[in-house]
């Protein structure tokens, strides 16, 4: 329907900042975000935990589409412990925003200039290696100051992390050095969302043999944490003293088998408004490249958005969306800034009508995984694609 006074409240929220619905109404495209959606969520995976098992929100790459700032304090509020982030400039830009509870950088820092701005801001870094160790501890010693640091154990996701084979000369290493404070050990899992737990297992068995090893030699062991969304579905043996949710607290499952373990709400929709309506008649090619042709007298809508705000334009001509609870057909190309509808079967809709790209209306809904499924990807990179110039909504 058209967006009016009585569908919109009066003050909504763009990233961390209050504007009126005067403003709202001139936005051609959006991203509404449903706190009460977000803190539902968290209140699931709380209800999965021990009491003495944390909750961290992993917030990276703009909490997934949805707005750091304003999801971490979100989900403080609703019981996460701890945020965890990609890269240094994510962490500053939530602690510039006022946030104070500890951040976990998931990325590697490799300079001095940027351990010195991780003791300015109060982060707390991953170590993957003895090389990176020494380096904190030398610019460290410059400042005079002491750190809590987290080493990464790989366990077979070849990725960032130390071999596991190898973690006592590491976490020795790390002791042995002045002035770092270890905080926790982690590592991360590859499989997790798949059916057959066995490689899951196997790199659990490492996890813990690792950790053994480390408690044979006599060292304390800190804080573990290995489980992400869907190991932390997969049971209570994976939660350790920490879980790190992500796509889960935003309310998608990261399996379908997995969805009878927790009840999850979306908590992004992405909506915009039809900006001209116009009829074309039969042979008529739209937008670039004419791959849609009009077998019919067509009632078009042009809608203001388009692959620059995160649509993919390979969703062309296979996407539908919803308008007043009817399934409606996208066709021709999807441009940088615009698509077209096919709004034949609904003559009366007017300029300003809300398209809903992603959302429920009515009894119908389209997800994120709706999207990956027709692109043959996963609906982490859907999420992550929606640009910053859709404002963010909290609602």
């Amino acid at each position: 329907m058209v967006l009016s006074q009585e569908s919109t409240p009066d003050v909504v929220n763009q990233g961390c900042y209050d504007f009126h619905l005067s403003e709202l109404i001139r936005q051609r495209a959006w991203v509404e975000i449903d706190q009460n959606a977000l803190s539902h969520n968290v209140r699931q995976f709380k209800a999965l935990l021990k009491h003495d098992t944390d909750l961290m929100a992993v917030v990276k790459a703009d909490a997934y589409g949805h707005g750091a700032v304003r999801v971490a304090q979100m989900v403080l509020e609703a019981g996460a412990t701890w945020l965890a982030i990609a890269t240094l400039g994510e962490g500053i830009e939530l602690r510039e925003a006022g946030i104070m509870a500890p951040i976990l950088i998931l990325g590697a820092i490799n300079t001095p200039e940027e351990v010195r701005a991780i003791i300015h801001w109060q982060l707390e870094p991953t170590l993957c290696n003895a090389e990176q160790a020494i380096l904190f501890a030398k610019t460290l010693e410059k400042q005079a100051k002491k750190l809590s640091v987290h080493l990464k154990l790989d366990t077979g996701m070849s990725r960032l992390g130390t071999s596991w084979q190898q973690a006592i000369n590491f976490v020795q290493t790390v002791k042995g050095l002045p002035n770092l404070h270890l905080a926790s050990i982690y590592s991360h899992l590859a499989t997790a969302d798949a059916p057959d737990r066995t490689v899951m297992e196997q790199q659990q068995h490492r996890f813990e043999a690792a950790i053994a090893d480390l408690q044979k030699h006599g060292i304390k062991i800190p804080k573990l944490h290995l489980a992400n969304s869907a190991a932390t579905l997969n049971g209570p043996k994976f939660h350790y003293d920490l879980v790190r949710v992500g796509l889960g607290l935003y309310g998608l499952y990261p399996a379908p088998h997995l969805r009878s373990q927790i009840d999850l709400k979306p908590v992004l929709q992405v909506k915009a408004k039809i900006s001209q309506i116009k009829m074309i008649p039969p042979g008529t090619g739209v937008s670039y490249g004419h791959q849609f042709v009009s077998d019919r007298e067509t009632r078009l809508a042009i809608v203001g958005i388009g692959y620059a705000d995160g649509v993919p334009r390979n969703l062309s001509n296979r996407l539908q969306v919803l308008i007043r609870g009817e399934w409606v057909k996208q066709i021709g190309a999807i441009t940088m800034d615009q698509m077209m509808l096919d709004i034949t079967h609904l003559p009366h809709l007017p300029v300003g009508e809300v398209v809903t790209l992603i959302g429920t209306d009515g009894d119908r809904a389209i997800s994120a995984d709706d999207w990956a499924n027709t692109l043959g990807t996963i609906s982490w990179e859907v999420l992550c694609g929606f640009k910053h110039r859709l404002p963010r909504i909290i609602i």
